[in-house]
């Protein structure tokens, strides 16, 4: 898969390397010269351009590209990036980095953004999920916000607690994906029975997590 870049800081590179050791083939787009640290990732591709521009997208080739990640520190460069990538060159999937989280309701499909990730939020999300039992926690949101990765760790007045998933009827628009339970992931089946301390992973519609809420931990 061909994925571009843009911003070759810290985390642009970080990407391009997590992606590299995955196979995956990779060009690294920055105007700053000074971001032009090619040995630092060798293995990718790199274009010294304004990825702003319909110029430098031109030569860097995007619509041979699967994924566009906007990942540069200035989210009004993310924006417009993004916006190209999807309308100009009609990149299926564009990522894009949210600096500061008052600018989070800007980046979705109207800017051309099918996920955002904002550090803040996950850092924020992350803390809560580690403190909390018994509240719905949103870690990540999917396709734009149509659907959202959540957390719940069940208390021991759960009413699901010593039910079997099959006996446990969820909210439309939302899946069980996983059960994290003593250091193991477990992939949830008919059969299993839930657990107190169970931390479930959840995909579900932004609809769906107040049901969510009541369905696993109603008193809290």
């Amino acid at each position: 898969m061909r994925v571009a870049i843009a911003g070759a800081g810290n985390v642009g590179r970080a990407i391009a390397r997590e992606l590299l050791s995955n196979g995956h083939s990779l060009l690294l787009i920055d105007k700053d010269p000074a971001a032009m640290k090619m040995d630092s990732v060798q293995d990718a591709d790199w274009l010294m351009a304004d990825a702003c521009e319909i110029a430098s997208l031109d030569n860097a080739k995007l619509s041979d590209c699967s994924v566009f990640v906007a990942a540069t520190g200035d989210d009004k460069v993310n924006l417009v990036a993004s916006f190209l990538a999807k309308t100009e060159y009609g990149v299926p999937r564009v990522v894009a980095r949210v600096n500061h989280p008052k600018n989070e309701w800007m980046f979705d499909s109207s800017w051309g953004v099918d996920v955002s990730v904002s550090t803040p939020r996950m850092l924020s999300a992350l803390v809560e999920e580690a403190v909390t039992v018994g509240d719905l926690v949103r870690l990540f949101s999917l396709r734009a916000g149509e659907a959202n990765l959540v957390e719940i760790t069940l208390p021991a007045h759960s009413p699901c607690v010593g039910k079997r998933v099959a006996d446990v009827e969820l909210p439309e628009d939302s899946a069980l994906a996983a059960i994290l339970r003593d250091g193991r992931v477990l992939t949830p089946k008919p059969a299993d029975a839930f657990a107190t301390g169970d931390e479930l992973i959840i995909i579900a519609a932004a609809s769906a997590e107040p049901l969510l809420q009541r369905c696993f931990a109603p008193e809290h």
